[in-house]
């Protein structure tokens, strides 16, 4: 991976999308993006456009999903203790002892997910960590002081945790569920621009807000674009690592290539065009299947409006919706490949109907 791309990529997993308060990484993630493109464009509610080579009556769409899941403040006590709830699918079982932000109109406060020693713990009657028993502590005496730090009921908290590597060979952060996606988009739009491919078609390249909590960015720039193909990159699990269950999730790892998923939502013409690209192109890549809904953006460009036919392309990660989420090296630059080249392939009012 090339010095400046490394780079984008920790500045961006490094920076906050919580859900509902993505800014700040979607400026960081566009202003990578703008030598690439010709225009852009931000919603009502912060999801990002980046327009390549505008005006064409035939659209095609590249998307990932921009947030992270995080908790909201939900109750301060006397002595200036916090007590959260969920901003998206965040798990309470990791958050004991963990380093957090609290994002305030001043900027962030530093805080902490307190734990009772393991000296104290009556182990006949083991608590778990819950939402009835997790706390913040920032450092408060009491309530008031809590108040005068920014901090109040609605305060969004992001986990305090940056990017490391692993071997050389994988990336470890918070959140490359699906910031990956959104770095793989971001360097789509900078092959297609430094290899002078002229599209014959308007491109989209689109950071949705607010995944996490039920595709709603998506739902929204899809009914605004109306495009007629949308190729999302979202994560998958690693299932070779421990404690899945192989014949219910499914077999894929990192480091074995993009996973490309068959379903409802999945237009099998374009499937078999992403496919057929991966064998030309010597692309290894691994297969999926879902039985109703992807659970990804996908579901929601491809039952938008009239239909539009849509595919998704995965990035194997291993410990999902944790501060030490894992993917490899290797699998992003496959991942950029397969969708760089699979957009050389679509054509100009290219029909993906069954039949006519």
């Amino acid at each position: 991976m090339r010095k400046e791309s490394k780079k984008f990529l920790r500045d961006y997993l490094n920076a906050n999308s919580p859900v509902g308060a993505e800014t700040p990484g979607q400026k960081v993630w566009l202003e990578y993006l703008k030598p690439y493109i010709d225009e852009y464009e931000v919603d009502t509610y912060g999801s990002v456009v980046g327009v390549i080579n505008p005006g064409h009556d035939y659209k095609v769409v590249i998307e990932a999903h921009a947030d992270e899941i995080a908790w909201f403040v939900n109750y301060i006590d006397s002595n200036g203790y916090i007590y959260v709830i969920r901003n998206g699918g965040s798990d309470h079982q990791i958050a004991p002892s963990m380093r957090v932000h609290l994002h305030t109109e001043n900027g962030k406060v530093d805080g902490i997910f307190g734990w009772p020693a393991i000296h104290v713990r009556d182990r006949a009657k083991e608590e778990q960590p819950s939402l009835k028993n997790l706390t913040i502590d920032v450092g408060a005496a009491n309530k008031k002081e809590v108040l005068e730090m920014g901090i109040d009921v609605g305060t969004v908290v992001t986990f305090n945790a940056e990017m490391m590597e692993l071997n050389e060979k994988y990336v470890v952060a918070r959140a490359i569920d699906n910031r990956g996606g959104g770095f793989m988009i971001a360097e789509v739009a900078r092959l297609l621009k430094e290899n002078k491919v002229d599209l014959p078609y308007t491109l989209y390249v689109v950071n949705s807000v607010q995944e996490e909590i039920g595709l709603r960015g998506a739902e929204m720039i899809s009914r605004r674009l109306k495009p007629n193909v949308a190729i999302v990159t979202d994560v998958t699990h690693d299932t070779q690592s421990p404690m899945y269950n192989k014949k219910l999730q499914g077999d894929t790892k990192c480091g074995g290539g993009p996973a490309v998923t068959t379903g409802p939502a999945v237009q099998n013409n374009l499937l078999k065009l992403i496919t057929d690209t991966a064998k030309k192109n010597k692309i290894e890549v691994q297969r999926q299947a879902a039985s109703r809904s992807t659970g990804t953006d996908t579901d929601a460009f491809a039952y938008s409006d009239i239909g539009v036919a849509s595919a998704l392309i995965s990035l194997p990660l291993k410990y999902m919706h944790t501060t030490v989420e894992t993917v490899a090296y290797t699998d992003i630059e496959d991942c950029i490949q397969l969708m760089y080249h699979s957009l050389l392939n679509i054509k100009t009012g290219q029909d993906f109907r069954y039949f006519k």
